[in-house]
C-alpha cells in the first residue's frame, strides 16, 4: 500500500445549540487537533474542508498556505471519502500532513430534519436528485426515505419494533457513558415504544440529533505519527461505491452489494478478516440503516439483523460493540465525524468506562448513495 497514513490529531468542540458560525466551529476544532498533535500550524500543508462554508477563509485565518486542498460537498457521506482522499494524498506525495477539518451549525440554523416541505430539508441531506418528484408523495425528508426502507425490510423478513428499539436503547447506554454526549438520560425498550412517530413507521427516537458541532483530524505519515505524543492510529484501508443511478428511490438491496464491497476491500488492504475488527463505528442518522449496515458487511444474513443485535452483541462487553459514543442518535449529528474520532479514541485507549478493552482495529461505514468503510488500526 506504499505509505503509510495515520491519524495523529484529534479535536472537537461542545456540541448542542452553540450559536455559532461552520466556520466558527470548524476552526475551534482545527486549533484543538494541532494542539493535541503538537503541531505548529507551519507544518500543515494539506487541508481538506467538509461544510464549511470557506475553505480560503479558514485558511487565511490561521495562515495556512497549503500545497494541496480540497473542499468536499456537505453530505455525510462524504466523510469516508475525505479520509480515504485525505490519505491518498499523504500516499502519493501531494503533502505530508493534512488537515481535514469540518464544522456544522444545523441548530443554529434551525435544520429540520423530519418535515415540512424539501425546502426545509438543510442542502446536502437528502437522498435523491430529483425531488420535485417524490416530494408530492411525502418524500420530503431522508426521515421518509428511511422509513421505506424500513418498511420493505419488515415486510420482507418481519423486523419488528422492539428489535429496531434495541439500536436507540444501545446507543443511549453508551452515550450515558459519554460526558460530551447531548442525550444521555437512560432510555428504556418501554420509552422507545411509547415515543411518537416521525414518519411511521420511524419514530423521533430513530433520528439522529440536530446540533452544532466542529471536527478536526491531522493525518500524516506512519513514520512521522510515531515522533509526535499520540498512539498514532493507521488508516489500514479506505473504499467507496456510488449508488447514484435511480438513487431517487430506496435501493432494493438495502445498500448491501456495495457494503460488502467496500467492506471486503478495507479488509484485504489490511490483510485482516472480519473476525479482527473489534467494534463497528456505523452511520446512524436513522436507526435503521445500523441494520442494513450489519447485513451488508456480513455480520449476519440478509434479514437477520433484528435478531442478531437482540442478545447485546453490539453493546459494550458484545461480540461487536457499535457506535460506543453514542453515535448520531444520542451523541451528536456529525454527518459521521463524530464516529471517526470516537474510532480514533478507542484505539488510544481514552474511552473509560465506554472502553472496548484492547481495541486494535475498528471498522467505519456509512450506508448511503455513496457506500464508503475505513479500517482504522494500532498496527499498520
Amino acid at each position: 500500500m506504499g505509505t503509510h497514513v495515520a491519524v495523529a490529531g484529534i479535536g472537537t468542540t461542545a456540541y448542542g445549540a452553540l450559536g455559532r458560525t461552520a466556520d466558527d466551529l470548524a476552526a475551534a476544532a482545527l486549533r484543538a487537533a494541532l494542539d493535541d498533535a503538537e503541531l505548529a500550524v507551519t507544518e500543515i500543508d494539506g487541508l481538506l474542508t467538509h461544510r464549511v462554508d470557506s475553505y480560503e477563509g479558514l485558511a487565511a485565518a490561521h495562515g495556512l498556505d497549503p500545497r494541496w486542498t480540497a473542499q468536499l460537498p456537505p453530505e455525510g457521506r462524504m466523510t469516508g471519502p475525505a479520509i480515504q482522499l485525505a490519505a491518498t494524498a499523504i500516499r502519493e506525495g501531494l503533502c505530508h500532513t493534512v488537515a481535514v477539518v469540518y464544522g456544522n451549525d444545523g441548530r443554529t440554523r434551525g435544520a429540520t430534519y423530519g418535515a415540512g416541505n424539501s425546502g426545509s430539508t438543510p442542502a446536502g441531506e437528502g437522498y435523491g436528485s430529483t425531488p420535485a418528484l417524490t416530494a408530492p408523495y411525502g418524500m420530503t425528508s431522508p426521515g421518509a426515505f428511511s422509513a421505506l426502507m424500513l418498511q420493505r425490510h419488515r415486510h420482507l423478513y418481519g423486523t419488528t419494533d422492539e428489535q429496531l428499539g434495541t439500536v436507540a436503547t444501545t446507543f443511549r447506554d453508551h452515550a450515558g457513558c459519554n460526558p460530551q454526549a447531548l442525550r444521555r438520560q437512560p432510555l428504556t425498550l418501554e420509552d422507545y415504544l411509547a415515543s411518537r412517530y416521525i414518519v411511521e413507521p420511524l419514530r423521533i427516537l430513530d433520528y439522529c440529533q440536530i446540533n452544532d458541532g466542529g471536527v478536526a483530524l491531522v493525518l500524516t505519515t506512519a513514520e512521522r505519527a510515531r515522533d509526535l505524543p499520540n498512539t498514532p492510529v493507521h488508516v489500514l484501508g479506505a473504499a467507496q461505491r456510488a449508488r447514484l443511478t435511480g438513487s431517487d428511490l430506496p435501493p432494493e438491496d438495502f445498500w448491501a452489494s456495495a457494503l460488502t464491497e467496500v467492506g471486503n476491500a478495507v479488509l484485504h488492504a489490511a490483510d485482516r478478516d472480519r473476525a479482527a475488527v473489534d467494534a463497528l463505528m456505523t452511520y446512524d442518522n436513522f436507526s435503521p440503516n445500523v441494520l442494513f449496515t450489519l447485513e451488508g458487511l456480513g455480520w449476519c444474513k440478509p434479514g437477520e439483523a433484528g435478531e442478531w443485535i437482540a442478545d447485546g452483541r453490539i453493546g459494550l462487553g458484545g461480540e461487536l460493540p457499535c457506535n460506543t459514543s453514542g453515535g448520531q442518535l444520542s451523541e451528536g449529528y456529525l454527518q459521521g465525524w463524530g464516529l471517526i474520532v470516537e474510532a480514533v479514541r478507542q484505539l488510544r485507549g481514552e474511552c473509560g468506562p465506554r472502553q472496548v478493552p484492547g481495541a486494535r482495529t475498528i471498522q467505519y461505514a456509512c450506508a448511503a448513495p455513496i457506500v464508503s468503510s475505513v479500517l482504522f488500526g494500532t498496527e499498520a
